[in-house]
């Protein structure tokens, strides 16, 4: 089987303000990328301004505009929505962390809060900031990026399970709230993806329980790319009839 490539829609994204968190590296990157190539003006937001700074130089033609900053904090948000300039089309949500695979008795109190301050408290502060310029154009798509973990038990920790259940949860209630507004929701859950985010199993428990699954037949890593292709069709308007959807892009993982 030939090895999947991207191919790009021209036009796909022309006149359209699209925010994309987590954008200096990853998934993140990619899907900026993705976007932008589509004709989209892209407000990259990152905790890494070097890494931001990189992605512009090297694109100097595309229509990207950095934003650096913690976005679980309520400053970050407001920089990056006042980057957009009133219009905002699009919401990515794809910034995360991962946690150490800890078990719930062993979870350390900063790494369950530090986990869902950036992989859900961003999720509701960016999307809250949004939400009320999409009403206003009666038109608008926030895609939230979740995992595998959010579809199962047995994919990490503690911490990082719960904040992508919490994800999908948000998900599914803002797509059923907003949708008769014409505002889509949505959600894409990736098995495992070549990124630079690091995942230590820290956890003795995690390898004596959750580290033989893994020697399960699973499917290939994915690419970034890969992944981005997914999260800007449900971006598009080519996905203009999909509301509340956590669409499982992990080559089958979910299957087995």
């Amino acid at each position: 089987m030939s090895a999947w490539q991207e191919v790009i829609t021209p036009g796909r994204f022309d006149g359209q303000t699209v925010i994309v968190t987590g954008a200096g590296s990853g998934i993140g990157r990619a899907t900026a990328l993705r976007v932008a190539r589509e004709g989209g003006r892209v407000i990259a937001s990152d905790l890494s301004r070097e890494r931001l700074e990189e992605l512009v130089a090297e694109n100097p033609d595309l229509g990207l505009v950095p934003v650096a900053g913690d976005i679980s904090t309520e400053d970050a948000v407001q920089a990056v929505v006042g980057a957009a300039g009133g219009r905002v089309d699009g919401l990515a949500n794809v910034a995360g962390i991962m946690d150490h695979f800890h078990g719930l008795h062993e979870l350390p109190d900063e790494i369950w809060e530090r986990v869902m301050a950036v992989n859900v408290t961003s999720v509701v502060r960016l999307s809250r900031a949004v939400l009320p310029i999409m009403l206003e154009a009666g038109y608008g798509s926030i895609v939230n990026v979740s995992s595998e973990a959010g579809l199962r038990g047995s994919a990490a920790g503690a911490a990082y399970t719960a904040s992508k259940h919490a994800v999908n949860g948000l998900t599914k209630s803002a797509a059923v709230m907003y949708g008769r507004k014409g505002i889509r929701v949505n959600a894409v859950a990736p098995g495992g993806t070549i990124t630079h985010i690091e995942a230590p199993m820290d956890s003795e428990l995690a390898k004596e329980t959750i580290a033989p699954l893994f020697g399960v037949v699973l499917p290939p890593a994915a690419q970034a790319d890969e992944l981005a292709a997914s999260i800007t069709f449900l971006l598009s308007r080519d996905a203009t009839n999909i509301n509340g959807v956590v669409l499982a892009s992990d080559n089958g993982w979910n299957a087995i």
